[in-house]
């Protein structure tokens, strides 16, 4: 694969960033990747790994030079590091996201951009229950979708260049508008965390199942939910004030539905379970035909699963 940017810079280094980074040595894209976290810590252990050509003690330092800014941090952030990096942009540069919000990244950030910085927000569909900087892996965007989501008027050759960074760290990349993009993330990763995030906490309150029967005796489905429930609080937290109107129209619908499956086990009518439990099967079926998971899936535990 071809150098697709001079310079990068990756602000936040958690997952997503160390992964992108050795994507990104993995396949040659950049010449030289600098990084900065806030953290004293974060940046610490960047050094030791090696993650990042140069880690640097200020975001404007790690910007300055880049052809390519590559936000990283919680959504709710987005704006403030904008306007502490944009004096320090190059002209023609391109700054971009991982946010797993749009429209909000959207208004945040572009009025803090220089005339002449492109914006083109982006949303790597990938992730694991893992955090920080020790995270990442070269393979985690490898048959994954990125979405990007370029303002209007956006510059069709720094997209076309954007596109191909993406697509040489192993994605398939498709463009969205914001508003469809937050659309189609609450009903694909928002609500189902949160509705991960109400059932573990269920089982907390439900004090007639004690603690250790829920961790003895967790039955594959609960095992599960408490993988999504392990995710990081602060980029969830985000993602619910951000994304508040297409989260709350999803669970809207989510609740008609729970009510429905009540009342079709309250009066015994087997007949509307089978039929629903038969369509949604459908779905997963339709999940691994399109390669983005396998018939037994491991969910991040290592060895067959039992």
């Amino acid at each position: 694969m071809a150098q697709v940017y001079g310079r990068v810079a990756l602000i936040g280094l958690g997952l997503i960033a160390s992964s992108l980074f050795w994507a990104i040595k993995r396949g040659g894209l950049a010449g030289e990747v600098t990084g900065y976290a806030r953290s004293d810590e974060t940046r610490a252990t960047a050094r030791e790994i090696g993650l990042c050509d140069r880690v640097c003690d200020t975001a404007a330092e790690a910007v300055a030079g880049a052809d390519l800014v590559v936000l990283c941090v919680p959504v709710g952030v987005m704006g403030a590091v904008a306007a502490e990096i944009a004096p320090h942009l190059a002209p023609g540069a391109t700054v971009t996201d991982v946010g797993s919000v749009k429209a909000d990244v959207i208004a945040q950030v572009g009025p803090h951009l220089p005339k002449g910085v492109h914006f083109i927000p982006g949303h790597p569909l990938a992730g694991t229950e893992h955090s920080g900087p020790r995270s990442g892996f070269a393979e985690l965007f490898d048959n994954r979708w990125c979405l990007l989501v370029p303002v209007e008027g956006t510059d069709v050759e720094a997209i076309a260049r954007l596109r191909a960074l993406w697509e040489g760290a192993g994605a398939h990349v498709e463009e969205m508008d914001a508003e469809h993009h937050d659309l189609v993330l609450a009903v694909t990763s928002h609500a189902p965390h949160l509705i991960a995030y109400t059932m573990v906490g269920v089982a907390d309150d439900l004090r007639r199942v004690t603690d250790s029967e829920v961790i003895k005796y967790s039955a594959a489905g609960f095992r599960d939910f408490t993988r999504i429930a392990a995710s990081d609080p602060t980029m969830w937290r985000d993602v619910f004030l951000t994304n508040k109107d297409a989260t709350l129209e999803i669970l809207g619908r989510f609740t008609e539905e729970l009510f429905a499956l009540q009342r079709a086990i309250r009066t015994g009518d087997g007949d509307h379970l089978h039929a629903y439990f038969t369509r949604t099967r459908a779905i997963r079926r339709g999940i691994i035909e399109a390669g983005q998971d396998t018939d037994a899936p491991n969910f991040g535990r290592g060895g067959p699963k039992p």
